[in-house]
């Protein structure tokens, strides 16, 4: 059971994210094409950048009784994607959470005038 921890809890993690998503409409509620190739490029590219980091030896996988076991490749985890999701996620709600509050500064600024 242990085994799934880790994995659960970026799971959860992924979900309150969507949550926050969904409330504030700011990445796939937004635009759903858009928001997924975001992800996904960003995601492609942390795990190519892992790849590269790993082949050169840079990398090495850890062993933890906390995660499943389950690798994509040769020392490459699976937790490491769906962790690379969560962060390409956050930042993404972060830079469209920060536009929409700049927007709306701007707005009530223009207004006050």
């Amino acid at each position: 059971m242990t085994g799934l921890a880790y994995l659960a809890a970026l799971a959860v993690s992924l979900g309150g994210l969507a949550v926050l998503d969904r409330r504030f409409r700011l990445a796939f509620w937004a635009d759903p094409r858009r928001a997924g190739l975001t992800v996904g490029l960003g995601v492609v590219g942390f795990l190519a950048w892992d790849v590269a980091g790993l082949a050169l030896g840079i990398f090495a996988r850890g062993e933890s009784p906390w995660m499943t076991g389950l690798l994509l490749a040769p020392d490459l985890p699976v937790e490491e994607a769906v962790f690379l999701t969560l962060l390409c996620y956050n930042a993404l709600l972060v830079w469209r959470g920060a536009e929409h509050v700049l927007a709306a500064r701007r707005a009530r600024a223009g207004g006050d005038a």
